[in-house]
């Protein structure tokens, strides 16, 4: 039944041997495999965006070596995605006014990039899309997973899109669809950070026990096209420090590719302790670096976007099966924070999971655990490269930059040499909700207006995004008590969600502004850019995050 009292008619169904959320690299990945080594199977993707891609982001400089295991002949295609290889790899540590580039021979050899390609990861799911579509794959893109179908058992059965066509009130618009439910003998979520359904799933199997907690970063990018005389295609290059204290990890990335394009990202670790910080405008203050901000002159934005990154890493991968399915990718958690890179671990979880799934259907089973994929991972190339790096973010987080950046080096070199940490496996402690101080505690940060040419407010980012839904449809960012907002977290910590969203979603809007009365929360939910932030960083964990109707969001071109 709706808010409105109307009945829905019921939902109608399809079977499938395998089910797979999302069509990222990981959920594309998957599909190819299973077709590779059983073209009999049916497969169907489903992708909560307007189109394949559309919510891909990332900086990204691409590993290609699994994209080499799962398609040898990529780099002979005439309409191959990606085409600048890294010519140039620099690290810089940024003060306020200077810049010191760290001598690439000290870097542990895994941070190397040469061999790996500049480019957009969404073209790289737009060209996985379009090999699976040519093996058979069925990809429904504009249609959110919203639910998870379960049996008797409690074992997953499918998963069920969203309906299309409700009112903000419940009730029933003269274009409504009912969801569909797509079942299968297995489904894969390939959801990405913080999935919706992921962390369904790993709240209801209990996945999560004896694993340390999640940690995320959120990840900003902007897409720039810049006067040729600045442009140095194949050109890599990281920076840490400033805008940032010492206290508070992240950096930032300029990646040079094809066409005059640059890629410019920042990212900060979501364990941040003061609440006056805002992600959004420490990348706007990035760009105005005398390092930096000369590439940018004479030069146009043509994007932006905002995404949830998983850092954690070894000790904080889930259980990846459960009965009738697996994680796969991003939604698992396989980042390697200090290559800051994903796709190439996310695609090789694909073609595992796919390659399991593949020998228990062939056995005749479904709908249990894929047990034999969990043992596997760790033993894999995913698991050796997470394993050599797993140091890296807990001596970030305890020693802060400076000192956790050397000591998280040498532990990366420790590990590479000998297989092995004198340190073992270190915790990560907290999880990044926890790490807020109060207000009154922190440190004010007073950031500088935008001029609108290098640095930008946050509605002008929204609309280079194309970001766009329906307006008149049920809230997705759900509080779970309405009341905490004005009541708990705006005078412990000044109402954060308003500094780390991104796109100017929540605002604390006062019946009058000189006085600051009567205040009250205002979500704007239409500007999101699904970045999944808040759902991670309130300190009450009070916002729970779902899909909006399908094809909602952003719709990045190029990023």
């Amino acid at each position: 039944m709706t808010e409105a009292g109307l009945r829905l008619p019921p939902r109608e169904s399809m079977d499938f041997d395998v089910v797979i959320v999302g069509a990222g690299p990981a959920g594309l990945a998957a599909a190819i495999r299973l077709k590779q080594l059983s073209p009999e199977l049916s497969v169907v993707v489903v992708e909560k965006g307007a189109e394949i891609g559309a919510h891909i982001l990332s900086g990204a400089v691409i590993d290609p070596c699994a994209l080499d295991a799962l398609l040898p002949d990529w780099r002979q295609d005439k309409d191959r995605p990606l085409k600048t290889e890294v010519t140039a790899d620099r690290f810089y540590v940024l003060g306020a006014k200077s810049a010191v580039r760290l001598p690439n021979f000290i870097m542990p050899r895994l941070m190397n990039n040469h061999g790996n390609f500049i480019g957009s990861l969404g073209n790289v799911v737009r060209y996985l899309g379009k090999k699976a579509e040519a093996l058979g794959v069925d990809i429904f893109p504009g249609f959110a997973g919203a639910e998870i179908l379960y049996g008797e058992a409690g074992e997953v059965l499918g998963i069920a899109t969203g309906d299309m066509g409700v009112a903000c009130d419940g009730h029933l618009k003269s274009g409504f669809t009912r969801g569909m439910e797509l079942r299968g003998k297995y489904t894969l979520i390939a959801e990405g950070a913080r999935g919706s359904l992921a962390k369904q799933l790993i709240a209801n199997f209990g996945l999560d026990n004896n694993r340390e907690p999640q940690k995320f970063g959120i990840g900003l990018k902007e897409l720039w096209r810049v006067d040729p005389a600045y442009h140095q295609p194949g050109l890599v290059q990281h920076s840490f420090g400033w805008p940032l204290d010492n206290d508070t990890g992240g950096g930032s990335f300029l990646y040079h590719f094809e066409d005059g394009l640059v890629a410019a990202g920042f990212v900060v670790h979501l364990n941040y302790t003061n609440p006056a910080l805002s992600p959004f405008d420490e990348f706007q203050r990035f760009k105005t670096h005398p390092k930096i901000a000369p590439l940018f002159h004479g030069g146009e934005r043509i994007s932006f976007g905002a995404r949830a990154i998983t850092e954690g890493g070894w000790q904080s991968v889930p259980k990846l099966a459960f009965p009738g399915g697996a994680l796969i990718g991003c939604a698992a958690g396989f980042v390697n924070l200090p290559r800051i890179k994903g796709s190439h671990n996310a695609i090789y979880s694909g073609m595992l999971a796919a390659e399991h799934a593949t020998t228990a259907l062939k056995s005749g089973r479904s709908h249990d655990e894929l047990i034999s994929y969990e043992s596997a991972w760790r033993g894999s190339a995913i698991g050796r490269d997470l394993f050599k790096v797993r140091n890296a973010k807990p001596l970030w987080s305890k020693f802060g930059t400076r000192a956790g950046i050397a000591l998280g080096g040498l532990d990366m070199w420790v590990n590479e040499i000998f297989g092995a940490s004198p340190l073992g496996t270190l915790p990560h402690g907290e999880p990044d909700y926890a790490s807020l101080k109060p207000l009154a505690e922190a440190k004010p940060i007073h950031y500088p207006k935008p001029d609108g040419k290098l640095t930008f407010d946050r509605l002008s980012s929204v609309f280079v995004s194309n970001t766009n839904h329906e307006e008149d449809q049920p809230c997705h960012l759900h509080l779970k008590d309405p009341s905490i907002p004005i009541a708990r977290n705006l005078p412990e910590y000044g109402e954060p969600a308003r500094l780390y969203c991104p796109a100017g979603v929540y605002e604390v809007v006062y019946a009058d502004e000189a006085t600051k009365t009567n205040p009250r929360f205002v979500i704007n939910a239409q500007n999101c850019v699904h970045c999944k932030t808040c759902d991670i960083k309130d300190p009450a964990q009070n916002i729970d995050w779902v899909p909006p109707e399908g094809g909602g969001g952003p719709n990045y071109p190029n990023m």
